[in-house]
């Protein structure tokens, strides 16, 4: 029975739901292959996140590992299987913690005094491997401080900046802090740093012998300017370091192979800049060779799915094939997140294929199954154990089952239509449950952010809370998403506002067309980041929609190119030029330029400590529609950054999803009456 026609479920998701979805995520077997340990994720009743570690074993029970009021990430085993390494914050700052496999007391491991970035066992599991950062006075010695109180007028000092890339969206101010890898003996917790600081460091992996460790780093004399990130070895005995990749690109998810002649690693060679597609590379260091086994591919690989449940779930890297013949990757395409196998020499294959989205993946030693973690549109997101061989999926967790049985959830009906220059676009359309035989619905149009990135098969809460309030929903992948090659990827550079404006008012007429419970005469548009940009510009060149809610948007780019934090080479990289260049440009492919046209009552929704979007780009379009009398909101989320709506404070959350329907019932449905 389809969920639209469950007799006794409630229509729909509600904005409190969001309090009670709980995300199960990075699934990793036991060397022997009888026990997966993952996390779940899941909000508290104090409105905070938890994560905690959970087993599953053969005999088909899932077991909690971890508890308290903290978050605990990444769990590992060790070569041996038995100790679970993981991450925790229970005590400040996530350092690295060791737990018996088989149950007992966790004892932590580092007390580095800006924690733990991440870490990998070392093959024999006597050491591991771990990244933490340091300022310009910090050695690994120096533990993590307790909470600071709060700061006193006197003790404030001027924060220094002499470089372009001085703030993150994600970190904040920099305040110069390094990246160093650190050796840790398992049993002791005695550390030794075996880099010097680097701007960053990306991914690292152990040589099989133990011997070797390769790790990405931005090695360039003005790496602010300069993004390439090369692949170092370094030889753990005479500390010697060698440059693997020299310059020629960007790379990640680096991966020995079994017998450790070969580097597996995702990368590209910046040919679109931030719009070229992953590839799959494989290094044989001794030979000096590298292959590129994916280039006549024309997919991306990795998970660049669009979503509000899963988006800070990393997926894997790539997994080799115990005898080395190959790889298994995600790869995103058409709105799915599916798993393919790559071989050194031969076709690739698909393995885990379907309408879904894979935001996990651990592979079986024996390669017979794997299990992935999977969402759809009405299915949240568990565990499978899928066969390797056959494809058959069997569920091993149900950790949302209550709220999927209680709630009559939308699907997404995928469809395929032409834009005006006849290209081929996708897109979804969700209908209201319970909507009658005849009965019409307004209509959300809702836009991704990126733009490279990707909207698809899976949950998404914002839309499930907009179909609950009578809403359809409709979402589509314009010209500059990713999933449909690299042409398509790169067409809306040098172009916002252009071609990818008409295919997401194309999608809107041919749902019109196609739908007949979507009421023409009703139709709003939201979107966040790119979306936000979009929404303005949408809003700046028709008047066909009643109400419009614009999310950490962009409005100008000449300010945006000197205020966000990678604006100095993003406008560049999307645009096409810097200020000096062509202020113009910049100028006329800025909503702000077209304000006086914008008509559409607007809610403009930002966060305070956004650097990605900076708030100022909502200020100035807000005082410029209230200079001109137009009807808009302009609603600031103190503490929050560009995530907002994905990691954000659950409140704030909240408050965000009761600001976008209040907005789109009063415009949309109580100004009829």
């Amino acid at each position: 029975m389809n969920n639209n026609e469950h007799p006794t479920k409630r229509c729909g998701m509600t904005a409190e739901d969001l309090l009670r979805l709980r995300s199960v995520r990075d699934p990793h077997y036991a060397p022997d292959g009888t026990r997966v340990v993952f996390v779940e994720k899941s909000i508290d009743e104090e409105k905070q996140y938890r994560s905690h570690l959970y087993m599953w074993t053969e005999d088909g029970a899932v077991r909690p590992w971890t508890f308290g009021r903290w978050r605990d990430t990444k769990p590992r085993f060790s070569p041996k299987g038995e100790v679970i390494a993981f991450l925790s914050d229970r005590f400040g700052r996530a350092q690295l913690w060791l737990l018996p496999a088989h149950g007992g007391e966790a004892r932590q491991l580092t007390f580095f005094k800006n924690g733990v970035r991440d870490y990998i066992w070392s093959p024999e599991g006597t050491f591991l491997i771990a990244l933490t950062a340091l300022g310009d006075d910090e050695t690994i010695a120096d533990r993590e401080e307790p909470e600071k109180k709060e700061t006193k007028p006197a003790d404030l000092k001027p924060r220094m900046v002499e470089r372009l890339y001085y703030k993150s969206d994600a970190a904040g101010f920099l305040d110069g802090k390094q990246a160093v890898l650190v050796r840790i003996d398992a049993a002791t917790g005695k550390a030794e740093a075996l880099t010097s600081r680097e701007e960053e460091i990306g991914s690292f992996a152990m040589s099989p012998n133990g011997r070797t460790l390769a790790f990405v780093a931005n090695r360039n004399e003005d790496p602010d300017t300069v993004f390439t990130r090369d692949i170092v070895l370094l030889d753990l005995e005479s500390k010697a370091e060698t440059n693997v990749t020299n310059g020629c690109g960007t790379f990640a998810s680096l991966a020995w192979s079994p017998d450790g002649t070969k580097l597996a690693a995702i990368g590209h060679d910046l040919a679109y800049l931030g719009a070229t597609l992953h590839r799959l590379y494989v290094f044989e260091p001794e030979r000096g060779t590298a292959r590129v086994l994916t280039a006549d591919w024309d997919v991306h690989l990795g998970d660049v799915m669009i979503g509000d449940m899963h988006a800070d779930a990393k997926g894997p890297g790539p997994i080799w094939a115990n005898d080395g013949s190959g790889l298994y990757v995600t790869v995103s395409d058409r709105g799915r997140v599916n798993v393919f196998f790559i071989p050194l020499d031969g076709p690739v294959v698909p393995i885990i294929e379907g309408d879904f989205h894979v935001y996990g993946l651990a592979v079986h030693p024996n390669e017979q199954q794997a299990v992935a973690a999977i969402s759809e549109p009405t299915v949240i997101g568990d565990l499978y154990a899928i066969s390797l061989e056959s494809g058959a999926k069997t569920r091993l967790t149900t950790v949302n089952e209550a709220l999927e049985n209680e709630v009559a959830l939308a699907d997404a009906e995928p469809f395929t239509y032409q834009s005006t220059d006849g290209s081929d676009i996708q897109g979804w359309i969700m209908k209201p449950p319970g909507l009658g035989e005849g009965e019409k619905a307004p209509l959300v149009v809702e836009i991704h952010g990126g733009p490279h990135a990707m909207y698809g098969f899976t949950f998404f809460h914002e839309f499930q809370l907009l179909v609950s309030r009578g809403y359809a929903v409709l979402f589509t992948n314009p010209r500059g998403s990713h999933g449909y090659g690299q042409a398509f990827v790169n067409a809306v550079r040098g172009d916002y506002g252009g071609m990818d404006y008409e295919d997401i008012m194309a999608g809107v007429d041919a749902a019109i067309r196609q739908f007949d419970f979507i009421d023409e005469t009703r139709l709003g548009v939201t979107g966040g980041s790119y979306g936000g940009f979009m929404t303005n510009w949408i809003v700046g060149h028709t008047n066909r929609f009643k109400a419009a809610v614009t999310q950490r948007s962009i409005s100008n780019w000449l300010s945006f190119s000197g205020v966000s934090d990678i604006g100095y080479f993003f406008t560049k990289w999307e645009i096409g030029c810097d200020m000096w260049e062509d202020a113009e440009r910049l100028w006329h492919h800025s909503p702000l330029k077209y304000v006086k046209q914008m008509n559409t009552p607007l809610l403009i929704l930002h966060s305070e400590r956004d650097y990605r979007c900076p708030i100022e780009q909502a200020e100035q379009l807000f005082i410029a529609l209230k200079q001109l009398g137009r009807e808009t909101k302009f609603v600031r989320f103190p503490d929050a950054n560009h995530d907002l709506s994905r990691t954000g404070n659950p409140t704030l959350r909240l408050e965000r999803l009761r600001h976008i329907v209040e907005w789109f019932d009063h415009y949309l449905k109580e100004s009829l009456h």
